[in-house]
């Protein structure tokens, strides 16, 4: 079975995400080692709350190095809501430089009649990289699950891998570059699609495992 690290900062929806990856067939492994990041297949970095307090979370426990090297190493890396946005440069939410790992801004929402903000809830998907391999065997258009103010507004548009309309605002859903993949929405909260998506990851990881 696919060995992944899931990243344990006091800042992730732990169980429902290993569940979810138990159920895609994984050996998910909850984590705040960077030998344990090191060792396994693939990591992913889970997210729930504020930008600043995850950062700071992430340094107090020397994870950012660790984290890099992993992306850097080429094994499957899959972001999750907070766990997207502390890949880029900074964010509107606070004050702390982010990793700086994708060049870009978090935004907030803009206030506008008749839209909430946090956006939560059922969305569909737009895909912008339809080939991305996350959305493989998923219907056109796909419901799920999102709670989130801010969103991501990459320097580099191509890696945008999907996107999401809320009001009059279509943002950036989900990224992918090469073995790096992050979604503002919660695949493990989002049913049948969500499963297969994580099911997709899981399958990434087994291309790269050695036999």
């Amino acid at each position: 079975m696919a060995a992944i690290a899931v990243i344990d900062y006091d800042m992730g929806n732990l169980h429902s995400v290993c569940k979810g990856l138990e159920k895609a067939g994984a050996t998910p492994k909850i984590t705040d080692s960077a030998i344990e990041l090191a060792k396994a297949d693939a990591v992913l970095l889970p997210g729930v709350g504020a930008f600043d307090p995850a950062v700071q979370h992430l340094r107090s426990r020397d994870l950012v190095e660790p984290i890099k090297d992993a992306i850097a190493s080429g094994k499957p890396f899959l972001g999750i809501c907070l766990g997207l946005q502390v890949l880029f440069d900074s964010s509107e939410e606070g004050v702390e430089p982010g990793l700086g790992i994708i060049s870009g801004t978090v935004r907030r929402f803009s206030s506008e009649p008749g839209i909430t903000i946090p956006h939560m809830g059922w969305n569909q998907l737009e895909f912008t990289q339809p080939h991305c391999p996350l959305w493989q065997n998923l219907p056109a258009q796909p419901w799920v699950y999102f709670v989130h103010s801010y969103y991501v507004e990459p320097e580099d548009s191509t890696i945008q891998a999907a996107t999401v309309t809320h009001g009059s605002q279509s943002v950036t859903a989900a990224i992918a570059r090469d073995n790096l993949m992050a979604m503002q929405f919660h695949p493990e909260k989002s049913s049948t699609a969500g499963l297969q998506i994580l099911s997709n990851f899981v399958q990434q990881v087994r291309t790269v495992v050695p036999v």
